[in-house]
C-alpha cells in the first residue's frame, strides 16, 4: 500500500459504468446523459464508483487504463487517495445513478448493531434528486402515529403504502437515509445515490409485482421488521447549511457551483474527490471533456481539471 513509485495520469480519474437491469427500470440513463446501454432492455443502476468482489470499477483512459479501483485503492491508497483513510479492504464509497420509471420496493438496510446477525452488511446513503417528473414521490420513514403493530397489520392486508410517509421533492433536493429508515424511491426519478460500500437491501413490500423472470421478487419480511427505526416519523427533505449536503462517518457530500475556466480541485487538501458534474462540463489537461452524468475521481495531489462553462458539481470525499 502506498505505491513507492510516482504514478502515471494523476490527473482526474474516469471509470467504466457497470448497468444494472431493474424492473423499474428505464432508458432515462441513455436520454438524459446520451449514455450507450447494454441492449433494448430497462436499465435501473449504473453503478459508478465500485469496489465489491463481483463488481468493478475499471479506469477507462489515460495512463492507467485497465486498473480496478481495488488495484487503485490496495496499491497507492496513501499516493491517490491521501493519508490517514481507513484501513479496509476495499475502497468504502459506492455511486450509483438510479433510473426509476416505477416505483421501487419499500425496503430497509440493516443497522449496523443488527448487520451481523442478520447476515447482512448496514448500509448508510444520500439521495441527490437530479431530475423528477412532476408528482413524482419519495417514501421516507412513517406516517406519524403508526405503530409497529400498525405497520404489521398494513403487510397482512396489503396496505403497506398507506403507512409510510411520501414527499415530492424538485430537482437539486437531497434526503440523507441512515440505516434503519424505511424508504422507496418512487416512480420518475433520476437520482444520484452515495452510500457505503454495501449492497444489503431488505424488501418488506413491493407492490405485489413480478420480476424481470416474470416471478415475485423475493421479500424479507423478518430481516425488515428487525431493522426498521418504528420511531422514524414523516421526515422532511434535507435543508443544508451553506454547500455541505451530506455528512457523516461514511462519506460528505458537498455541492460546488463554479464560474467558467475555474480550476477544480478537492476542497480538503490532501485528500481525493469523486466529482459529479450536475450541470455544465469539466475538462482536463489531455482535453477530454466531461458533461452531465460524468464522475471522474480527483487524486489528492491531482491537477489540470478545469470548468467549461459555469459548473454546478457534487464532491464526494471521505471525511476528514
Amino acid at each position: 500500500m502506498g505505491g513507492a513509485a510516482k504514478l502515471p495520469g494523476m490527473e482526474a480519474i474516469s471509470f467504466t459504468p457497470l448497468y444494472m437491469q431493474r424492473v423499474w427500470g428505464g432508458r432515462e440513463l441513455e436520454r438524459v446523459y446520451g449514455r450507450e446501454l447494454p441492449d433494448a432492455a430497462p436499465y435501473g443502476e449504473a453503478w459508478e464508483i465500485v469496489d465489491r468482489d463481483k463488481e468493478q470499477s475499471v479506469v477507462s483512459r489515460g495512463p492507467l487504463a485497465g486498473k480496478s479501483l481495488h488495484e487503485l485503492w490496495t496499491s497507492s491508497r496513501e499516493e491517490i487517495f491521501g493519508a490517514g483513510l481507513p484501513d479496509s479492504a476495499r475502497f468504502p464509497i459506492l455511486i450509483k445513478i438510479l433510473d426509476a420509471r416505477d416505483d421501487l420496493s419499500i425496503q430497509v438496510h440493516p443497522p449496523a448493531a443488527l448487520a451481523p446477525e442478520l447476515g447482512g452488511e448496514p448500509k448508510t446513503e444520500m439521495w441527490y434528486i437530479a431530475a423528477a417528473d412532476p408528482g413524482a414521490k419519495l417514501y421516507v420513514g412513517l406516517k406519524n402515529g403508526q405503530t409497529r403493530a400498525d405497520f404489521e397489520a398494513a403487510l397482512s392486508d396489503g396496505t403497506v403504502a398507506d403507512s409510510v410517509h411520501a414527499i415530492e421533492p424538485k430537482a437539486g433536493d437531497s434526503i440523507f437515509i441512515p440505516s434503519g429508515r424505511l424508504h422507496a424511491i418512487g416512480a420518475g426519478f433520476l437520482i444520484h445515490e452515495i452510500q457505503q460500500n454495501s449492497d444489503t437491501t431488505y424488501r418488506v413490500f413491493d407492490w405485489n409485482r413480478m420480476g424481470l423472470d416474470g416471478k415475485p421478487r423475493d421479500l424479507h419480511v423478518e430481516e425488515s421488521m428487525k431493522s426498521i427505526d418504528f420511531n422514524d416519523f414523516e421526515p422532511a427533505m434535507d435543508e443544508p447549511q451553506g454547500t455541505t449536503l451530506a455528512s457523516c462517518e461514511y462519506f460528505q457530500v458537498n455541492r460546488r457551483i463554479l464560474a467558467e475556466g475555474v480550476a477544480v480541485v478537492p476542497a480538503v487538501p490532501g485528500r481525493f474527490a469523486i466529482f459529479s458534474v450536475v450541470s455544465g462540463n469539466l475538462k482536463t489537461a489531455s482535453g477530454a471533456t466531461f458533461g452531465p452524468g460524468s464522475f471522474l475521481l480527483m487524486p489528492k495531489d491531482g491537477s489540470g481539471l478545469k470548468t467549461d462553462g459555469a459548473t454546478e458539481l457534487l464532491e464526494v470525499t471521505l471525511p476528514a
